[in-house]
């Protein structure tokens, strides 16, 4: 994949930044984002062909606000990726780690990194990113303090690797989803192995969500993921995401997609596209 303009919440050297260049190739021009909506946006506005947005972290869960913007914009997904998230224990360059007496970084990225502080006795102090905290390591030229951020961060801004796979656990996967503007017209020898992304909104009615799900059941197609969202502006309503293995045109799939659309009182597929499995 070469000619890409990867659009990405966060700064150089995020998570979201290394899961562009590992997945588009070393070549992607990658755009850094302050939200996810500029994401959005830059992909909309066609100021990137891709944007790269986290949907479901391993230990963290869901990240519903992309659920939401997936709603709201009519982008497409056209790929998915897992991302094996390293945490690493950044320094100054001339730094020793016994020379350290705090350590900053996301939030979420100090939570899995508890055990480890907790046993160099080292305070967790939060800042809104992973690679804004080694930016503003370096920037601040403070001999004092580290950075939990990522092998590619240590890169981006000159430091040095005091402890790698400073995690707590191992098993730690960010699944990003890649979407354009319009779908890559797949050739029909190409559709083994994908999934599909739909969501859609159901009428209050006992049974409907057995009913709705039994378009998949009766058919032996696997879900792999279903998440509810709220209904905005219709209290105690919600719309409903899932993850289904196959295409979309699959005659299979198919059937099962205008079975439940037949039903619905919304209905939108998000898109098909390869899956990507974990080694």
């Amino acid at each position: 994949m070469t000619n890409k303009l990867i659009a990405f919440q966060g700064e150089h050297g995020a998570y979201s930044e290394e899961a562009a260049f590992e997945f588009f190739g070393n070549d992607a021009v990658t755009i850094p984002c302050k939200s996810f909506e500029n994401v959005f946006n830059e992909v909309n506005e066609e100021s990137a062909t891709h944007g790269l947005i986290p949907v479901e972290n391993s230990l963290a869960g869901s990240i519903h606000r992309n659920y939401d913007l997936l709603l709201r914009n009519t982008l497409t997904i056209t790929s998915e990726y897992h991302l094996r998230v390293k945490h690493c224990l950044l320094g100054l360059p001339s730094v020793e780690l016994d020379q350290v007496k705090q350590v900053y970084s996301h939030p979420q990225a100090l939570a899995q990194c508890e055990n480890n502080l907790k046993n160099l006795g080292l305070p967790g102090i939060a800042e809104y990113d992973t690679a804004g905290s080694a930016r503003l390591l370096k920037d601040n030229n403070n001999q004092f303090s580290a950075a939990i951020a990522s092998k590619h961060a240590a890169k981006v801004y000159g430091l040095n690797i005091l402890k790698e796979g400073f995690e707590d656990n191992p098993n730690n996967y960010t699944r990003f989803l890649a979407i354009q503007r319009e779908n890559e017209k797949l050739e029909s020898k190409t559709i083994e192995n994908h999934k599909t992304s739909i969501v859609f909104g159901l009428k209050n009615s006992p049974g409907i969500l057995f009913e709705a799900l039994s378009s998949f059941a009766t058919r032996k197609i696997d879900l792999s993921k279903i998440e509810s969202r709220p209904l905005i502006g219709k209290l105690w309503e919600y719309y409903f995401y899932i993850d289904f293995i196959g295409h979309q045109s699959d005659p299979n799939c198919l059937a099962a997609i205008e079975e439940l659309s037949d039903i619905s009182n919304f209905f939108r597929v998000l898109g098909s596209y390869p899956r990507h499995q974990i080694d």
